[in-house]
């Protein structure tokens, strides 16, 4: 029960952490948007060799995470499920690739420097898509999407399957702990009993589900996303897109460990 109470905590403050009075936070949801969009099909554009030229892709993230006042290690903690899953993409490229690749005067085994490569594009896209995510909130998002001309039908089931995410949490909250109060002392549930809890469990989160749609129509909701915050785009917002834009075009098209690199040497 308490891991139950703790997904709904983070789902909650996942929520809180979008809604801040941060600087980023204030930027056009289409602009982040079009950012982030922008930023995955980048780097995942990198050939499996460019692992050199993709690790200068890390400087979005880490400077989003600074200017958002992010906390990595809690991206992490939250992503632990997911990026266990980018690692194992490319596990097996060492065995598969055996191509020498030269850096320097080192020849290296191919798969080893795309196994690198693979992992690394996984990594950033997920980060940049939780930057986006603790950036904007969830209904910006769905009206950023509308802006660009998503079916009216996605943005509402994504909006929807986010809402219902909490009450689904908080009726499993609920039935887990009755059932804990007439079956002291054991540990889960019994597996004879999965199907009729797992019925409840359907049962009320339609019921519930009801009631919140209902509540939604009565407030004027017809498929349509309204005007909010952020409603106009600003100096700033086009700026900030530029910026990072030319960013963008400049790491891919650059190595900038090696033009660091030269600085020095």
């Amino acid at each position: 029960m308490s891991e139950i109470k703790n997904a709904i905590h983070e789902f909650g403050q996942l929520e809180r952490l979008a809604r801040r009075d941060q600087w980023v936070n204030h930027i056009h949801p289409l602009v982040l948007l079009g950012l982030t969009i922008l930023y995955i099909a980048i780097v995942v554009s990198f050939g499996k060799y460019e692992l050199f030229g993709l690790i200068g892709m890390g400087l979005y993230p880490l400077a989003l995470f600074i200017l958002a006042d992010l906390k990595f290690g809690e991206c992490l903690r939250r992503l632990r499920l997911v990026l266990p899953l980018v690692v194992f993409i490319g596990l097996f490229n060492p065995l598969l690739d055996k191509t020498p690749v030269s850096i320097g005067s080192i020849v290296l085994r191919g798969g080893w420097i795309s196994m690198m490569t693979l992992i690394l594009k996984g990594f950033f896209s997920v980060l940049a898509s939780y930057i986006l995510v603790a950036t904007t909130p969830i209904v910006d998002l769905c009206r950023a999407l509308r802006k660009i001309h998503v079916p009216q039908i996605l943005v509402t089931q994504l909006l929807l399957t986010y809402r219902y995410i909490s009450v689904l949490l908080s009726e499993v909250s609920r039935i887990t702990q009755a059932y804990q109060l007439r079956a002291p002392g054991q540990k889960g549930v019994h597996f004879k009993l999965w199907g009729p809890l797992v019925g409840q469990l359907l049962l009320r989160s339609m019921d519930k589900a009801q009631i919140v749609y209902e509540s939604m129509l009565l407030r004027g909701f017809n498929g349509e996303f309204r005007e909010g915050r952020n409603a106009k785009l600003t100096l700033t917002d086009v700026l900030y897109g530029l910026f990072w834009t030319g960013a963008f075009v400049l790491l891919r098209r650059y190595v900038i460990i090696f033009l660091v690199g030269n600085l020095f040497v």
